[in-house]
């Protein structure tokens, strides 16, 4: 199978204006991602609707695509940005633009998730453990989901899902695995084209949850476990922190 990263890009930002261009360590957040990507894939093309990006990413000799400015999410981007790349790829991989510590075996991952010939879209998954503590576990902008035998997605929330009803929420972490959903998906080609024509659901919108849009219609989402923690970047608080991380793991 051929694989192709799409990593979207948008200048406009409210929270953090500009934020694919930000430095991180004497390089941009794009180029950072970019570099964690190509090699690992086929094919990887950042996918923008501003000059500005485009230009930073010719400039470190990346590849990228220009895309509509009217696009409401990353997946709908992905997809524009697909069918100008061409044909001759089966999955597309969607990386989150700010996302630069995102590693090459979470990537082997979600590409092992299409070893399984039914597998429609894939994710990533990371267990929530005691040392995160409860606070973690409530965080509504990690979101929560549960997963059946076979590793498909039952729910994402924002919520803490299952509620341990007879025990007390300090136990909850050590009686069952929670996971944390980390934002990474995959699509078969023809799935990407399906899901981008279904209008937004009522469970998407009550959590504001892209992905409860697919499930609701019927799609599978099927989730790879990794062990690794990401660091993405919404804010110039996170930017700080990621400087941090990145000067604590050159300095060891």
């Amino acid at each position: 199978m051929k694989f192709l990263g799409i990593i979207p890009a948008r200048y406009a930002s409210t929270r953090f204006p500009a934020k694919p261009l930000a430095l991180l360590g004497g390089k941009t957040v794009i180029q950072r991602v970019y570099e964690q990507v190509a090699g690992v894939l086929d094919d990887a093309y950042v996918a923008t609707d501003d000059e500005r990006i485009e230009a930073a990413v010719k400039a470190f000799g990346g590849k990228v695509v220009m895309t509509s400015v009217h696009h409401k999410s990353g997946t709908d981007r992905c997809y524009e940005a697909c069918t100008k790349v061409g044909e001759g790829f089966d999955v597309v991989v969607n990386i989150q633009g700010d996302e630069p510590f995102i590693q090459p075996p979470q990537l082997e991952t979600v590409k092992a998730c299409f070893d399984d010939p039914s597998t429609q879209i894939a994710t990533l998954v990371k267990p929530f453990t005691a040392d995160n503590g409860f606070e973690a576990l409530e965080n509504v902008n990690s979101p929560k989901v549960v997963l059946n035998k076979n590793m498909n997605a039952l729910y994402f929330s924002r919520s803490i899902i299952p509620y341990q009803r007879n025990a007390e929420k300090w136990e909850w972490l050590k009686n069952h695995t929670y996971y944390k959903h980390i934002g990474l998906y995959a699509y078969r080609v023809e799935v990407l084209k399906e899901i981008t024509s279904l209008p937004q659901s009522s469970l998407e919108l009550a959590e504001s949850l892209e992905q409860l849009r697919w499930l609701e219609n019927g799609y599978t989402i099927k989730a790879g476990i990794t062990e690794v923690e990401t660091i993405g970047i919404d804010t110039p608080q996170d930017l700080e922190h990621a400087e941090r991380f990145l000067q604590a793991r050159n300095a060891q």
